[in-house]
């Protein structure tokens, strides 16, 4: 390691030979453990900040309509009564946002992530202002057409760009983190829609027209702190010195070259990896895209309902608009501490699947008592178990098909792929919570109980396949594909 030492290595200068020897003591040396630590506070203190902000005005974008909608926003607009032209405009904008997911990551690497994902968040953030100044049902949909295909790329775009910034060992946590901002969203979002209510009237805009148009500014504000401060790689990154960078990279790589599951890919390969419509191909059709996005599907499926309808729920059960939005905190804040803790313990023991068995319960215990009790304190009460379950079963269904995926474009195409397919759930959330079922909703929590038992059982599904895999490689049915630089690689072990 003496180039660690004295000379500066760069990125470009790695000998496959080092990354097995040298650097393997290194990293286990007490310098080694020190530059890794120091790396990852730098990252993270820099990346997931930023990514976290951006992921918490996504969902405020995305589900504000719930909270708009407690203040008049179907009655001004002159929608109908029965709930069908507000569903039709939900359905609208999980249509786009699902179409614009896959070729949004395919475009990723060649627009950069610091460009790309900055525009995106800018591009919705002044569509969702202009949700605030529409008129009529036409313009609602218009506009909520617009935000789902602005908004989509989004979240695979930041599993994409994680992947290649930190080793599989790390990146469940990781996901945790900045998701958390997605539940943390839930409780500030119905704070923040309880005070720009207030707002009501100034400027001769309603209280749902200030919701919009100051949570879109907010969003235009992230893009471009984001655009500022995200860098594109490891190796762009302003904040790491020189000797930090190189290593930062060898570490990534290192793990590869010596046949450990430590890291989800070769750098090296990848930045010059072309695009190739075989690496889209095996996306497509692996077994664990569809197993993790099919699990997942009904996973969002509860997440979709909970965030759009949590409001409506509460206030079906007694309570006032504003008391609603208050009183919809908690469960949001409590899901989002046990998110974290639930993600720490998936790379402590690298698993993924495995502690999703035991994750996914918890949300079906509260889906199924919830819709089949009457009483409204039991029923609140089991809003945080769903919360829990639900949120803290994401970062590990995230994590684990990006850490079995190599090659960027099968990663790419893998996880924009099981994010447009879980992404369906929001058209199911859309048509089975009708206001008439208000407040049992038994038909709406019964399907996303049967969701949830089915997921259960995919995700139990891939942790056996995953297990078959490394058992074949271990018997060398891989053997073919030594050199390959991807998944398939005998040393390249699938996390269970």
């Amino acid at each position: 390691m003496a180039d660690l030492q004295g000379d500066k290595p760069t990125a470009d200068n790695v000998e496959k030979s080092d990354l097995v020897g040298d650097d393997d003591e290194f990293e286990n040396s007490h310098a080694g453990r020190a530059m890794t630590r120091r790396i990852l506070w730098k990252l993270d203190t820099r990346i997931l900040p930023v990514l976290a902000l951006l992921f918490l005005c996504s969902f405020l974008d995305r589900t504000n309509v719930g909270n708009g909608r407690l203040y008049g926003l179907e009655k001004e607009l002159g929608m109908d009564a029965k709930d069908v032209q507000y569903d039709q405009g939900l359905a609208v904008f999980y249509a786009t946002y699902i179409v614009s997911e896959i070729p949004s990551n395919l475009v990723l690497k060649k627009v950069t992530p610091r460009i790309w994902l900055p525009f995106l968040t800018f591009a919705w953030g002044v569509v969702s202002m202009c949700q605030g100044f529409i008129q009529n049902f036409a313009g609602f949909v218009v506009v909520r057409a617009v935000l789902g295909f602005t908004e989509g790329g989004l979240l695979p775009g930041m599993i994409l760009y994680l992947s290649s910034m930190y080793t599989r060992r790390e990146l469940a946590l990781r996901i945790g983190l900045f998701y958390t901002a997605a539940s943390l969203s839930g409780a500030f979002g119905g704070l923040l829609a309880r005070g720009l209510s207030e707002l009501a009237g100034h400027g001769g805009y309603s209280a749902w027209r200030w919701i919009f148009i100051i949570e879109g500014l907010l969003t235009v504000a992230a893009a471009g702190l984001a655009a500022l401060i995200l860098p594109n790689g490891l190796a762009g990154a302003s904040f790491l010195g020189e000797e930090e960078k190189a290593y930062a990279v060898r570490r990534l790589q290192r793990a590869v070259f010596a046949g450990s599951t430590g890291s989800m890919m070769n750098p090296e390969y990848e930045a010059s990896e072309k695009f190739s419509w075989h690496e889209v191909g095996r996306a497509v059709f692996s077994w664990q895209t569809w197993l993790t996005a099919s699990a997942y599907f009904g996973i969002l499926s509860g997440l979709y309902s909970f965030g759009l309808f949590l409001p409506t729920i509460i206030a079906a059960l007694g309570h006032t608009a504003n008391a609603a939005q208050l009183w919809s905190v908690i469960p949001y804040a409590v899901a989002s501490v046990v998110t974290v803790i639930v993600a720490f313990a998936s790379d402590h023991f690298q698993v993924r699947g495995i502690i999703m068995l035991f994750t996914m319960p918890i949300a079906i215990i509260g889906y199924a008592v919830i819709a089949n009790v009457h009483s409204p304190s039991v029923k609140y009460g089991m809003t945080f178990l769903m919360a829990t379950g639900l949120y803290s079963s994401v970062p590990p269904v995230l994590g684990w098909l990006a850490n079995n995926s190599a090659g960027h474009y099968k990663r790419a195409t893998a996880a924009a792929l099981q994010l447009a397919i879980a992404n369906c759930g929001g058209f199911v959330t859309v048509f089975v919570y009708p206001s008439t079922q208000s407040p049992q909703f038994h038909k709406g929590h019964t399907i996303i109980l049967s969701l949830l038992v089915a997921g259960w059982f995919m995700i139990l599904g891939n942790v056996l396949y995953c297990r078959k895999i490394n058992n074949d490689k271990t018997r060398g049915k891989y053997d073919q594909f030594i050199g390959s630089g991807d998944d398939r690689e005998p040393s390249f072990r699938l996390v269970l």
